[in-house]
């Protein structure tokens, strides 16, 4: 057996049986190692140089962390519940719950598209949002499985087809360049804008798995049991909480937020640095008295603890990549698929998505995976005469295959942290499984159907 393809399957496997996500990377990168005939020496030098890249993400995941509960004690998220509320009544009316329902589905696809283009927080947002809504969640009986799988369309559609915020850095940056650097010596040569028509069918896959997650598979009521989430009053005293009145937010503290988030965006878009970015959002909420100012030191830790786990994994899932190209199976594995093939580029189309689904499944994060998966599909697919458009459309969709599926992936991590905050909802269970199902599926037929159309 391929040793990325064991590797993956342990840590799977591990995930299932409830082991954390961090330990299960470390074990599955060690036996994985050790069954490429790595000396153990060798393993720990390769997780631990592999360290880095994921650093920069967890301090980053950090820094927008302290900026998302910044903005939660500013007591926006708050209002926008309350409104909510006031907008149900006191009434259930069938028809008027529907229409609520419908209406948290669209502000979060259009939320989650903002906070990956517009006002680039990524994930951010999902922690200063979503507790707040557990309460009204829990009164209509929504299945936070669905709830899931609408967070993670929404933070992994903006960048497999806008060439904005965090989709200019997938299209043109990574997928793009990385195409064309692995096809300069073929003859190939592709444009910026190409990527984005090239990943509208892939793309089009995920609409068709959100209709499936709506509409069929979580549309029955679940019951949860109702448990009051409040901020803690400071970092000593975690266990306290205090029940307060949605605030009154003035037109100059609306304005200042708007300042915070459009400073971040703009810091973020100069410098290129999300660090930068949510340290500036920080500090001019922390300024202007939208919180107190002796609770600063307390909101931002309150906000690295929030995403301390997502940064773990994030750091972890780098070790274990790192072991995985140390190996050298990534080739090992093309290659014994490619002896599947034969002669058939459809075939070939279908070997090289479900090989992108494992790599990728394993690292979690298809920014890291399309630099591998170029380099080798690229070859393969101009052999089989696959256009540029389809190439681009086989290697972006085999980076994105894992990304949304994956234990190890921000994009199911994210709606973890949110929706998890009164121990309710599975991170495996509740978010991996469903958004395995109804995207890795549908990624996996419509990538190879543009793979044959393009």
């Amino acid at each position: 057996m391929n040793t990325i393809v064991l590797a993956v399957l342990i840590m799977i496997g591990l995930s299932l049986v409830r082991v954390p996500v961090v330990i299960a990377l470390v074990v599955s990168a060690v036996i994985g190692g050790l069954y490429a005939g790595m000396p153990i020496a060798d393993i720990t030098s390769a997780f631990n140089g592999g360290l880095g890249s994921g650093a920069v993400v967890a301090l980053a995941s950090a820094t927008l962390g302290a900026f998302a509960v910044a903005l939660s004690r500013t007591g926006i998220a708050d209002v926008i519940a309350a409104k909510t509320l006031r907008l149900i009544g006191a009434s259930q009316d069938a028809t008027r719950l529907r229409y609520v329902k419908w209406g948290i589905y669209a502000a979060l696809v259009v939320i989650g598209f903002s906070a990956d283009t517009i006002v680039p927080i990524h994930i951010a947002f999902i922690p200063m949002l979503i507790p707040p809504l557990l309460g009204l969640m829990n009164m209509m009986k929504l299945d936070r499985r669905i709830i899931a799988c609408v967070l993670t369309f929404s933070i992994v559609i903006p960048y497999m087809i806008a060439p904005v915020g965090f989709g200019a850095i997938f299209l043109n940056d990574i997928l793009t360049q990385n195409v064309n650097e692995a096809g300069a010596s073929l003859g190939i040569a592709v444009t910026n804008d190409m990527a984005p028509k090239a990943m509208l069918i892939p793309a089009l896959g995920m609409v068709v798995g959100l209709l499936v997650a709506v509409f069929f598979s979580y549309r029955k009521p679940r019951d949860y049991q109702h448990v009051e989430y409040h901020q803690p009053v400071n970092g000593n005293n975690a266990g306290q909480t205090e029940r307060e009145e949605p605030r009154r937010l003035s037109a100059l503290q609306l304005s200042m937020l708007g300042v915070a988030v459009g400073g971040a965006l703009l810091v973020q878009v100069w410098t290129g640095s999300m660090v930068l970015g949510g340290l500036l959002g920080f500090t001019v909420l922390s300024m202007n008295c939208l919180f107190k100012w002796k609770d600063q030191d307390d909101v931002f830790t309150q906000g690295m603890r929030l995403m301390a786990f997502i940064g773990f994994v994030m750091i972890a899932a780098a070790g274990f990549a790192g072991v995985m190209k140390a190996t050298g199976a990534i080739p090992e594995l093309v290659a014994g698929a490619g002896s599947l093939i034969g002669d058939s580029p459809a075939m070939a189309a279908l070997v090289m998505l479900l090989v992108g689904l494992f790599i990728t499944m394993g690292i979690g994060s298809s920014f890291s995976t399309v630099p591998i998966i170029a380099a080798i599909f690229v070859p393969m697919a101009m052999h089989f005469g696959f256009s540029p458009m389809a190439t681009i459309a086989l290697v972006g969709t085999a980076g994105a295959l894992g990304d949304a599926g994956s234990p190890a992936s921000d994009s199911t991590l994210g709606p973890t942290a949110g929706l998890n905050v009164d121990g309710q909802h599975d991170h495996i269970r509740d978010s991996v499984i469903p958004t395995f199902m109804h995207y890795n599926i549908p990624l996996l037929l419509f990538g190879w159907i543009a793979a044959q159309v393009l």
